[in-house]
Protein backbone atom coordinates (compact mmCIF):
# COMPACT_ATOMS: atom_id res chain seq x y z
CA UNK A 1 0.00 0.00 0.00
CA UNK A 2 1.22 3.25 -0.56
CA UNK A 3 -0.38 5.85 1.85
CA UNK A 4 -3.65 5.57 -0.40
CA UNK A 5 -3.92 8.96 -2.41
CA UNK A 6 -6.43 11.25 -3.40
CA UNK A 7 -6.12 14.01 -6.82
CA UNK A 8 -8.80 16.69 -6.38
CA UNK A 9 -9.07 20.17 -8.63
CA UNK A 10 -10.64 22.04 -5.97
CA UNK A 11 -11.39 24.52 -8.34
CA UNK A 12 -13.28 22.87 -10.91
CA UNK A 13 -17.27 23.00 -11.00
CA UNK A 14 -19.28 20.13 -8.46
CA UNK A 15 -21.78 16.68 -9.70
CA UNK A 16 -23.68 14.57 -11.87
CA UNK A 17 -24.66 10.86 -10.86
CA UNK A 18 -23.58 8.35 -13.06
CA UNK A 19 -22.86 4.93 -13.21
CA UNK A 20 -20.75 2.79 -15.49
CA UNK A 21 -21.29 -0.82 -16.74
CA UNK A 22 -18.67 -2.53 -18.52
CA UNK A 23 -17.38 0.65 -19.96
CA UNK A 24 -20.70 1.73 -20.77
CA UNK A 25 -21.79 4.80 -18.79
CA UNK A 26 -25.04 4.88 -17.88
CA UNK A 27 -26.71 8.14 -16.97
CA UNK A 28 -28.71 7.96 -13.26
CA UNK A 29 -31.38 10.14 -12.13
CA UNK A 30 -30.13 13.17 -9.84
CA UNK A 31 -30.40 12.17 -6.09
CA UNK A 32 -30.39 14.09 -2.76
CA UNK A 33 -26.94 12.13 -2.10
CA UNK A 34 -24.07 14.60 -3.22
CA UNK A 35 -22.77 16.81 -1.56
CA UNK A 36 -23.36 20.77 -2.86
CA UNK A 37 -21.61 23.86 -2.12
CA UNK A 38 -22.44 27.27 -3.66
CA UNK A 39 -24.83 26.03 -6.10
CA UNK A 40 -22.51 22.80 -7.07
CA UNK A 41 -22.77 19.20 -6.39
CA UNK A 42 -20.01 16.30 -6.14
CA UNK A 43 -20.87 12.12 -5.59
CA UNK A 44 -17.91 10.04 -5.22
CA UNK A 45 -17.85 6.40 -6.72
CA UNK A 46 -15.68 3.65 -5.85
CA UNK A 47 -14.88 0.22 -7.16
CA UNK A 48 -12.49 -2.87 -5.30
CA UNK A 49 -12.23 -4.56 -2.50
CA UNK A 50 -15.21 -3.99 -0.10
CA UNK A 51 -15.53 -7.25 2.39
CA UNK A 52 -15.59 -4.88 4.90
CA UNK A 53 -17.74 -2.21 3.81
CA UNK A 54 -14.80 -0.09 3.25
CA UNK A 55 -16.25 1.14 -0.13
CA UNK A 56 -18.71 2.75 2.06
CA UNK A 57 -21.82 1.61 -0.50
CA UNK A 58 -24.17 -0.17 2.36
CA UNK A 59 -23.24 -3.52 1.40
CA UNK A 60 -19.81 -5.65 1.76
CA UNK A 61 -19.41 -7.04 -1.95
CA UNK A 62 -16.50 -6.12 -4.26
CA UNK A 63 -17.49 -4.64 -6.98
CA UNK A 64 -15.48 -3.73 -10.10
CA UNK A 65 -17.82 -1.24 -12.01
CA UNK A 66 -18.53 2.22 -10.55
CA UNK A 67 -21.09 2.80 -7.64
CA UNK A 68 -21.87 5.90 -5.37
CA UNK A 69 -20.37 6.10 -1.99
CA UNK A 70 -23.08 6.78 0.73
CA UNK A 71 -22.91 8.99 3.07
CA UNK A 72 -25.07 9.26 7.01
CA UNK A 73 -27.07 10.74 8.55
CA UNK A 74 -26.26 13.71 6.03
CA UNK A 75 -23.93 14.00 3.01
CA UNK A 76 -20.85 16.10 3.35
CA UNK A 77 -21.59 19.90 2.38
CA UNK A 78 -18.00 20.20 1.03
CA UNK A 79 -16.80 17.99 -1.56
CA UNK A 80 -14.04 15.46 -1.18
CA UNK A 81 -10.23 16.43 -0.86
CA UNK A 82 -8.42 13.09 0.25
CA UNK A 83 -8.43 9.76 0.67
CA UNK A 84 -6.60 7.19 3.19
CA UNK A 85 -7.15 3.30 3.29
CA UNK A 86 -5.76 1.29 5.96
CA UNK A 87 -6.18 -3.17 5.30
CA UNK A 88 -10.18 -3.16 5.82
CA UNK A 89 -11.19 1.17 6.41
CA UNK A 90 -11.59 4.56 4.47
CA UNK A 91 -11.69 7.80 5.62
CA UNK A 92 -12.49 10.74 3.60
CA UNK A 93 -10.87 14.07 4.22
CA UNK A 94 -13.64 17.29 2.99
CA UNK A 95 -12.72 20.76 1.69
CA UNK A 96 -13.52 21.93 4.93
CA UNK A 97 -12.07 19.59 7.29
CA UNK A 98 -14.56 17.17 8.20
CA UNK A 99 -13.60 13.94 8.47
CA UNK A 100 -15.46 10.47 7.25
CA UNK A 101 -14.87 6.58 8.12
CA UNK A 102 -15.91 3.57 6.25
CA UNK A 103 -15.11 -0.09 7.36
CA UNK A 104 -14.28 -2.29 10.04
CA UNK A 105 -14.23 -0.36 13.27
CA UNK A 106 -12.84 -3.57 15.39
CA UNK A 107 -9.34 -2.15 15.56
CA UNK A 108 -10.52 1.35 16.47
CA UNK A 109 -9.15 2.67 13.32
CA UNK A 110 -12.33 4.56 12.65
CA UNK A 111 -12.67 6.38 15.71
CA UNK A 112 -15.19 6.04 18.94
CA UNK A 113 -18.19 4.24 16.91
CA UNK A 114 -21.89 4.60 17.83
CA UNK A 115 -22.92 0.61 18.30
CA UNK A 116 -26.14 1.26 16.26
CA UNK A 117 -24.68 3.08 13.57
CA UNK A 118 -20.95 0.97 13.51
CA UNK A 119 -22.90 -2.40 11.30
CA UNK A 120 -23.63 0.22 8.71
CA UNK A 121 -21.39 0.14 6.04
CA UNK A 122 -21.42 3.61 4.80
CA UNK A 123 -19.51 6.48 5.71
CA UNK A 124 -20.17 8.27 9.24
CA UNK A 125 -17.98 11.21 10.89
CA UNK A 126 -15.31 10.29 12.34
CA UNK A 127 -14.98 11.06 16.03
CA UNK A 128 -12.08 11.02 18.57
CA UNK A 129 -13.71 11.90 21.79
CA UNK A 130 -16.78 10.80 23.74
CA UNK A 131 -17.51 14.94 24.36
CA UNK A 132 -17.22 15.61 20.95
CA UNK A 133 -19.27 17.14 18.60
CA UNK A 134 -22.27 13.96 17.15
CA UNK A 135 -20.97 15.77 13.65
CA UNK A 136 -17.01 14.63 14.09
CA UNK A 137 -13.93 15.98 14.13
CA UNK A 138 -13.10 19.14 12.34
CA UNK A 139 -10.21 21.40 11.12
CA UNK A 140 -8.29 18.34 9.82
CA UNK A 141 -5.84 19.44 7.48
CA UNK A 142 -3.98 16.01 6.32
CA UNK A 143 -5.12 12.13 7.30
CA UNK A 144 -2.98 8.67 6.71
CA UNK A 145 -3.52 5.09 7.56
CA UNK A 146 -1.47 2.01 8.68
CA UNK A 147 -2.71 -1.13 8.00
CA UNK A 148 -4.68 -0.75 11.81
CA UNK A 149 -4.28 2.67 12.46
CA UNK A 150 -5.34 6.14 11.30
CA UNK A 151 -3.50 9.50 11.89
CA UNK A 152 -5.21 13.00 11.52
CA UNK A 153 -3.32 16.38 11.44
CA UNK A 154 -5.86 19.25 12.47
CA UNK A 155 -5.14 22.83 12.44
CA UNK A 156 -5.08 24.78 16.06
CA UNK A 157 -6.39 28.20 17.08
CA UNK A 158 -4.11 30.04 14.53
CA UNK A 159 -4.89 27.92 11.63
CA UNK A 160 -1.63 26.35 11.69
CA UNK A 161 -1.45 22.47 11.42
CA UNK A 162 0.43 21.68 14.95
CA UNK A 163 -1.92 18.92 16.21
CA UNK A 164 -1.20 15.50 15.64
CA UNK A 165 -3.73 12.29 16.83
CA UNK A 166 -3.60 8.79 16.48
CA UNK A 167 -5.99 6.00 16.90
CA UNK A 168 -6.45 2.66 16.19
CA UNK A 169 -3.97 -0.49 16.85
CA UNK A 170 -0.35 -1.40 16.24
CA UNK A 171 1.76 -3.94 18.25
CA UNK A 172 5.11 -2.13 16.76
CA UNK A 173 4.61 1.44 17.55
CA UNK A 174 1.98 2.24 15.15
CA UNK A 175 0.32 4.84 17.36
CA UNK A 176 3.54 6.59 18.09
CA UNK A 177 2.46 7.17 21.59
CA UNK A 178 5.10 5.17 23.04
CA UNK A 179 5.64 1.55 24.00
CA UNK A 180 2.67 0.96 26.36
CA UNK A 181 -0.36 2.49 23.64
CA UNK A 182 -1.25 -0.27 21.25
CA UNK A 183 -4.86 0.24 20.60
CA UNK A 184 -7.39 3.13 21.18
CA UNK A 185 -10.68 4.17 19.80
CA UNK A 186 -10.23 7.37 20.88
CA UNK A 187 -7.49 9.95 19.45
CA UNK A 188 -4.40 10.48 21.22
CA UNK A 189 -3.02 13.89 20.52
CA UNK A 190 0.87 13.82 20.25
CA UNK A 191 2.46 15.72 22.91
CA UNK A 192 5.38 17.83 22.07
CA UNK A 193 5.30 17.27 18.52
CA UNK A 194 5.79 18.48 15.85
CA UNK A 195 8.47 20.82 17.37
CA UNK A 196 7.35 24.21 18.73
CA UNK A 197 7.87 26.86 15.63
CA UNK A 198 7.18 24.26 12.56
CA UNK A 199 3.77 22.75 11.41
CA UNK A 200 3.21 19.18 9.13
CA UNK A 201 3.08 19.83 5.49
CA UNK A 202 3.09 16.10 4.29
CA UNK A 203 1.92 13.10 6.04
CA UNK A 204 2.58 9.76 4.46
CA UNK A 205 2.46 6.14 5.75
CA UNK A 206 1.78 2.18 4.75
CA UNK A 207 1.55 -0.62 6.16
CA UNK A 208 3.19 -0.19 9.49
CA UNK A 209 5.22 2.72 9.93
CA UNK A 210 4.62 6.76 9.40
CA UNK A 211 6.58 9.65 8.24
CA UNK A 212 5.91 13.38 8.45
CA UNK A 213 7.55 16.30 6.82
CA UNK A 214 7.48 19.44 8.83
CA UNK A 215 8.04 22.88 7.27
CA UNK A 216 11.37 23.25 8.29
CA UNK A 217 12.42 20.74 5.90
CA UNK A 218 12.69 17.80 8.86
CA UNK A 219 11.22 14.59 8.78
CA UNK A 220 10.25 12.57 11.70
CA UNK A 221 9.63 8.46 11.10
CA UNK A 222 7.74 5.88 13.55
CA UNK A 223 6.71 2.51 13.76
CA UNK A 224 8.30 -0.84 12.45
CA UNK A 225 11.40 0.86 11.19
CA UNK A 226 13.42 -3.11 11.03
CA UNK A 227 14.23 -2.48 6.80
CA UNK A 228 15.72 0.99 7.80
CA UNK A 229 12.51 2.62 6.61
CA UNK A 230 12.21 5.37 9.25
CA UNK A 231 15.87 5.83 9.00
CA UNK A 232 19.23 4.75 10.94
CA UNK A 233 19.51 2.94 13.39
CA UNK A 234 16.83 0.30 12.11
CA UNK A 235 14.13 -0.91 14.43
CA UNK A 236 10.74 -0.18 16.22
CA UNK A 237 10.36 3.26 16.93
CA UNK A 238 7.01 3.63 19.32
CA UNK A 239 7.46 7.36 19.43
CA UNK A 240 8.37 9.87 16.01
CA UNK A 241 12.33 10.64 15.76
CA UNK A 242 14.07 12.94 13.45
CA UNK A 243 15.43 11.21 10.09
CA UNK A 244 18.80 12.44 10.25
CA UNK A 245 21.45 12.51 7.48
CA UNK A 246 19.56 14.33 5.04
CA UNK A 247 21.57 16.95 3.05
CA UNK A 248 18.40 18.37 1.38
CA UNK A 249 15.31 20.06 2.77
CA UNK A 250 12.32 17.81 2.24
CA UNK A 251 9.10 18.24 1.08
CA UNK A 252 7.10 15.50 0.21
CA UNK A 253 7.43 11.85 1.97
CA UNK A 254 5.79 8.65 0.41
CA UNK A 255 5.76 5.10 2.35
CA UNK A 256 6.12 1.25 0.75
CA UNK A 257 5.85 -1.93 2.27
CA UNK A 258 9.47 -1.58 3.47
CA UNK A 259 10.93 1.57 2.26
CA UNK A 260 10.43 5.39 2.34
CA UNK A 261 11.28 7.67 -0.25
CA UNK A 262 11.64 11.24 0.82
CA UNK A 263 11.61 14.42 -1.90
CA UNK A 264 12.91 17.82 -1.99
CA UNK A 265 11.57 20.41 -3.62
CA UNK A 266 10.88 19.71 -7.77
CA UNK A 267 13.54 22.42 -8.59
CA UNK A 268 16.95 20.74 -7.63
CA UNK A 269 14.81 17.16 -7.70
CA UNK A 270 16.81 15.97 -4.69
CA UNK A 271 15.12 12.51 -3.28
CA UNK A 272 16.54 9.79 -1.04
CA UNK A 273 14.96 6.20 -1.07
CA UNK A 274 15.35 4.56 2.86
CA UNK A 275 14.46 0.93 3.66
CA UNK A 276 14.48 -2.61 1.62
CA UNK A 277 15.83 -3.20 -1.83
CA UNK A 278 13.77 -6.20 -2.45
CA UNK A 279 12.06 -4.65 -5.66
CA UNK A 280 15.14 -2.63 -6.20
CA UNK A 281 13.65 0.66 -5.06
CA UNK A 282 17.02 2.10 -3.58
CA UNK A 283 19.08 0.80 -6.36
CA UNK A 284 16.65 1.74 -9.44
CA UNK A 285 16.08 4.93 -8.14
CA UNK A 286 17.46 7.90 -10.58
CA UNK A 287 19.64 10.30 -9.02
CA UNK A 288 17.64 13.08 -9.35
CA UNK A 289 13.32 13.63 -10.09
CA UNK A 290 13.71 17.59 -11.68
CA UNK A 291 10.39 18.85 -12.52
CA UNK A 292 7.90 16.74 -10.69
CA UNK A 293 4.15 17.15 -10.37
CA UNK A 294 3.12 14.61 -8.13
CA UNK A 295 4.96 11.53 -6.25
CA UNK A 296 3.38 8.39 -4.80
CA UNK A 297 4.32 4.82 -4.24
CA UNK A 298 2.93 1.51 -3.66
CA UNK A 299 3.70 -1.59 -1.83
CA UNK A 300 6.58 -1.67 -4.37
CA UNK A 301 7.36 0.91 -6.10
CA UNK A 302 8.36 4.31 -6.42
CA UNK A 303 5.72 6.68 -9.03
CA UNK A 304 7.06 10.16 -9.82
CA UNK A 305 4.88 11.94 -11.96
CA UNK A 306 6.39 15.24 -14.40
CA UNK A 307 5.23 18.04 -14.92
CA UNK A 308 5.50 17.55 -18.97
CA UNK A 309 2.39 14.36 -17.50
CA UNK A 310 4.78 11.65 -17.96
CA UNK A 311 5.07 8.77 -15.28
CA UNK A 312 8.38 7.65 -14.04
CA UNK A 313 7.95 4.48 -11.73
CA UNK A 314 10.51 1.63 -10.50
CA UNK A 315 10.09 -1.55 -8.41
CA UNK A 316 7.78 -4.35 -8.77
CA UNK A 317 5.79 -4.96 -12.11
CA UNK A 318 5.17 -8.76 -11.68
CA UNK A 319 1.31 -7.57 -12.20
CA UNK A 320 1.86 -5.05 -14.31
CA UNK A 321 1.99 -2.31 -11.49
CA UNK A 322 4.20 -0.37 -13.57
CA UNK A 323 3.52 2.39 -16.06
CA UNK A 324 2.72 0.52 -19.30
CA UNK A 325 3.86 1.36 -22.51
CA UNK A 326 2.40 4.00 -24.73
CA UNK A 327 0.43 5.84 -21.63
CA UNK A 328 -1.08 8.57 -22.91
CA UNK A 329 -0.10 12.33 -21.15
CA UNK A 330 -1.34 12.22 -17.42
CA UNK A 331 -2.98 14.98 -15.48
CA UNK A 332 -3.17 13.49 -11.93
CA UNK A 333 -2.56 9.87 -10.65
CA UNK A 334 -3.40 8.03 -6.98
CA UNK A 335 -1.21 5.17 -5.86
CA UNK A 336 -2.55 2.29 -4.41
CA UNK A 337 -1.00 -0.92 -2.72
CA UNK A 338 -0.15 -2.64 -6.04
CA UNK A 339 -2.13 -0.75 -8.61
CA UNK A 340 -2.76 2.57 -10.00
CA UNK A 341 -5.59 5.59 -11.11
CA UNK A 342 -4.78 7.82 -13.58
CA UNK A 343 -6.40 10.91 -15.21
CA UNK A 344 -5.18 11.61 -18.24
CA UNK A 345 -4.82 14.96 -20.25
CA UNK A 346 -8.09 13.80 -21.99
CA UNK A 347 -10.06 13.10 -19.08
CA UNK A 348 -10.58 9.62 -18.88
CA UNK A 349 -9.69 7.86 -15.92
CA UNK A 350 -7.23 4.32 -16.34
CA UNK A 351 -6.48 1.89 -13.86
CA UNK A 352 -3.59 -0.90 -14.26
CA UNK A 353 -1.81 -3.52 -11.91
CA UNK A 354 -3.47 -6.07 -9.85
CA UNK A 355 -6.59 -5.65 -10.15
CA UNK A 356 -7.80 -8.89 -7.95
CA UNK A 357 -10.93 -6.98 -6.65
CA UNK A 358 -12.03 -5.03 -9.70
CA UNK A 359 -10.17 -2.07 -8.35
CA UNK A 360 -8.65 -2.06 -12.00
CA UNK A 361 -12.58 -2.62 -13.68
CA UNK A 362 -14.10 -5.69 -14.70
CA UNK A 363 -11.42 -6.82 -17.69
CA UNK A 364 -8.29 -8.42 -16.43
CA UNK A 365 -6.49 -11.38 -17.48
CA UNK A 366 -4.89 -13.76 -14.25
CA UNK A 367 -6.61 -10.74 -11.86
CA UNK A 368 -4.00 -8.67 -13.48
CA UNK A 369 -4.11 -5.45 -15.97
CA UNK A 370 -0.75 -5.91 -17.11
CA UNK A 371 0.92 -3.77 -19.98
CA UNK A 372 -2.01 -1.79 -20.59
CA UNK A 373 -4.77 0.01 -18.81
CA UNK A 374 -8.54 0.25 -18.10
CA UNK A 375 -10.77 3.18 -18.95
CA UNK A 376 -13.18 3.02 -15.69
CA UNK A 377 -14.63 6.13 -16.19
CA UNK A 378 -14.68 9.05 -18.85
CA UNK A 379 -15.24 12.67 -19.24
CA UNK A 380 -16.46 12.31 -23.06
CA UNK A 381 -19.16 9.95 -21.09
CA UNK A 382 -20.86 12.41 -18.68
CA UNK A 383 -23.66 15.38 -19.48
CA UNK A 384 -22.51 18.69 -20.22
CA UNK A 385 -21.15 20.96 -17.63
CA UNK A 386 -19.70 17.66 -15.22
CA UNK A 387 -16.39 17.16 -14.63
CA UNK A 388 -14.26 14.46 -13.23
CA UNK A 389 -12.45 16.51 -10.37
CA UNK A 390 -10.82 13.74 -8.20
CA UNK A 391 -9.32 10.38 -8.05
CA UNK A 392 -8.26 8.00 -5.99
CA UNK A 393 -6.72 4.75 -4.65
CA UNK A 394 -6.15 2.60 -1.82
CA UNK A 395 -5.48 -0.98 -0.58
CA UNK A 396 -7.28 -2.61 -4.06
CA UNK A 397 -9.68 0.52 -3.82
CA UNK A 398 -9.93 2.65 -6.61
CA UNK A 399 -12.49 6.15 -6.50
CA UNK A 400 -13.53 8.40 -8.75
CA UNK A 401 -15.26 12.18 -7.73
CA UNK A 402 -17.73 13.77 -10.53
CA UNK A 403 -18.58 17.41 -9.81
CA UNK A 404 -21.18 19.99 -11.66
CA UNK A 405 -22.68 23.03 -11.17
Amino acid sequence: MSNPVYQHDETSPATCHQQWHEGKPVLLTKRKTTSSIQGTMSVLFAIGSNGSGQLGLAHKEDVSVPKQVLFHPDQPSSPITRIAAGGNHTLLLTGDGHLYWSGDPTPGACGLTVEATATEPVFQPVRLSKDGPSTGVRDVALVTATWEASFVARRDADGKVTQLWSFGSGAKGELGQGELLVRSPSGTLFKEFPPAGTEIVDLAACMGHVVAVLSNGDAYGWGNGRKGQTGNPEGVLHQPRRIEGLDFKVTRAVCGREFTCLFGDNETGRLAVLGSDKWNTRSSAPSSVLGWKDVGASWGGIYVLKQDGTLLCWGRDDHGQLAPPNLPKLARVAIGSEHVVAMSEEGDVLAWGWGEHGNCGPQVENNDVKGRWNVIASSRFIPPGSQITGIGAGCATSWVDITTG
